[in-house]
């Protein structure tokens, strides 16, 4: 096997991956991702036992026991980028021998569930409900620096360009569908719904907002949410989901988003106690998990 090169694989001198600050004993094969390293402990404070801590720049990591399941709690930080940079780390962590550089011959599987804040899209998901994302919808780019055709779906993609009258100058949308067993596993809360998830590249423009910037389209995101194909709906927007999911499906792990609703924008209204929705989120989503 081909040693990987130093500039490629980095390495801090106690010899944990580079951003993460992680070993591959320091992980748990199921891991919570939250974006606000502020999370973190609102998530681990539920665990039983806690075995190991770290923290480099945004990304903070707890790994522990939860009714005897061995789980990690790691935030990413906001954005496809950091996708980018936390699932390649983590994957490396497992499946690359990082004594020898080299990858390893048997493949290691991590699962993998986001718990994150977002806004809907449609004015019958309330604030305070949770969304499953049976397909993330990236309009960021990024997985498109890799070989990825294998995990897209391209009907679906094709149909919502077209519907949305894509600018050609923007980078064509992409669609990745959730890993189905883990996602039947999420499912069955009152206050659940499922749907596309779209992932922005930024928080205002990319996202619909105006403040003293003209959009490119401001009608985009009327046009987002009255897509309908087969009766799959775009529910909300976030900023991680579809790169979550297109580089687990390219890297061989399971990946499900799990979103509360914290804004409607298409009522204009915002949840009067999100924290209190957060932390329903992540006790629906720590049960489920040890189910």
């Amino acid at each position: 096997m081909s040693r990987i090169a130093d500039s490629e694989l980095i390495l801090n001198p106690d010899g944990s991956i580079y951003h993460l600050n992680l070993k591959p004993e320091n992980i748990a094969d199921t891991i919570i991702f939250v974006g606000d390293q502020n999370r973190v402990p609102k998530v681990a404070k539920h665990f039983d036992t806690i075995e190991f801590e770290t923290q480099k720049r945004e990304f903070r990591t707890i790994t522990g026991t939860y009714k005897g399941k061995r789980l990690s709690v790691i935030s990413t930080g906001i954005g496809p980028d950091n996708i980018d940079i936390v699932m390649n780390e983590l994957d490396a962590i497992v499946n690359i021998d990082l004594e020898t550089r080299t990858i390893k011959k048997e493949h290691t599987s991590l699962t993998i569930v986001r718990i994150g804040t977002s806004g809907s899209l449609q004015k019958d998901i309330p604030v305070d409900d949770f969304v499953l994302a049976q397909y993330g919808l990236g309009f960021d780019g990024m997985l498109w620096a890799y070989d990825c055709d294998d995990v897209l779906e391209n009907e679906l993609a094709d149909a919502f360009a077209k519907h949305t009258n894509w600018d050609s100058r923007k980078s064509y949308p992409y669609i990745v569908q959730n890993d189905v067993e883990l996602g039947n596993k999420l499912a069955g809360g009152k206050k659940l719904h499922q749907g596309i998830t779209g992932t922005a590249g930024g928080f205002f423009g990319p996202q619909g907002r105006i403040l003293r910037l003209a959009l490119q389209d401001e009608t985009l995101n009327n046009k987002i949410d009255s897509f309908n194909y087969n009766g799959i709906r775009v529910t909300n927007l976030e900023m991680e989901t579809s790169a979550i999911y297109g580089l687990s499906k390219l890297l061989g792990h399971k990946a499900c988003s799990m979103n509360c609703i914290i804004a409607n924008r298409a009522n204009g209204s915002f949840s009067k106690d999100p924290y209190k929705s957060v932390e329903e989120l992540i006790q629906y989503t720590l049960d489920k998990l040890v189910e």
